[in-house]
């Protein structure tokens, strides 16, 4: 119980830390440099071109409403990724406009593109390595690939939603203010890379032996999109036999894959090894086919 308590503790902490940085990267960086991002960001940034609104406010009211939908279609479960991020990320937004700072001391669309990627990038990074998720075009992608395309990955919809979410923006801030977005994007998604798993490793191999073998076959193969093996293992001080599941994946899913077995059989035994290399079909895998 009171590792537990440890534990979220240690997690809240990383968490408000992540989601300082996170508004930092948008109260002092993004919004006085006039830029603009995909996910929930952008779409907010493409509602205050028409409409004069509160930024803290207006995406509070969106990943509520984004939430709620999660929770409708998907389930609750899903819904409790993202909940303390939902309340706690835009409780700091607010918190942050209200210093008005700026971290250039003049506007430098260049400087602020890569310090935005920076900054929203450790704050990302942090997040998944805890386990936890924003409640943003994330969350919609979820749901598409549940309701519509189940047969898609959902990283490919997640980069055809922020993708016309820029295209938009587009046409509404102008052509460069959207390339200068496709570096921010570009430097987050390689800062959430480094912090999560470092230069090198993009897959590891989890190693599961669960006494919830069949609710974690479910889990990878809905929620994280991924393949499972499964062979029988027995213990030799035991003696029993038992089913060990084997599952190739990012190091990010890796960690949602251990939020979920902690939250349904908390005796698990699981190890993770770092693959350099893996020839096959799937995402992050290298096509057997291709030359060196």
């Amino acid at each position: 119980m009171k590792e537990s308590l440890k534990q979220r503790c240690i997690d809240y902490a990383f968490l408000l830390f992540a989601c300082t940085v996170g508004a930092f990267a948008t109260t002092a960086v993004m919004i006085p440099n006039g830029l603009t991002s995909g996910g929930l960001t952008g779409i907010v940034r493409i509602l205050q071109y028409y409409v004069d609104i509160n930024f803290s406010l207006a995406y509070y009211a969106g990943a509520f409403v984004i939430l709620a939908v999660v929770v409708l279609t998907i389930g609750f479960r899903e819904g409790k990724k993202v909940l303390l991020v939902t309340i706690m990320y835009p409780a700091v937004l607010f918190v942050l406009e209200l210093f008005d700072f700026q971290l250039l001391e003049e506007k430098d669309v260049i400087l602020a593109a890569i310090f935005c990627g920076v900054f929203s990038g450790v704050c990302n990074g942090i997040v998944f390595w805890r386990g936890y998720a924003f409640c943003g075009t994330e969350s919609i992608a979820k749901i598409i690939k549940r309701k519509w395309m189940p047969q898609t990955d959902i990283s490919k919809i997640l980069l055809m939603l922020d993708a016309a979410i820029i295209v938009i923006s587009a046409f509404i801030y102008g052509r460069n203010i959207a390339l200068y977005a496709l570096i921010t994007q570009f430097i987050a998604s390689k800062m959430v890379d480094f912090i999560m798993y470092g230069f090198e490793t993009k897959i590891v191999q989890v190693n599961i032996l669960t006494s919830k073998p069949d609710e974690t076959v479910e889990f990878v193969m809905k929620t994280l999109s991924r393949g499972v093996s499964s062979r029988k293992t027995v213990g030799e001080f035991t003696q029993q036999e038992r089913k060990e599941l084997v599952v190739l994946c990012s190091p990010r899913e890796s960690m949602l894959l251990k939020k979920f077995l902690a939250s349904v059989d908390p005796a698990s035994f699981v190890t993770i090894l770092h693959v350099d290399t893996v020839w096959g079909s799937g995402k992050g895998f290298t096509n057997i086919e291709k030359e060196d």
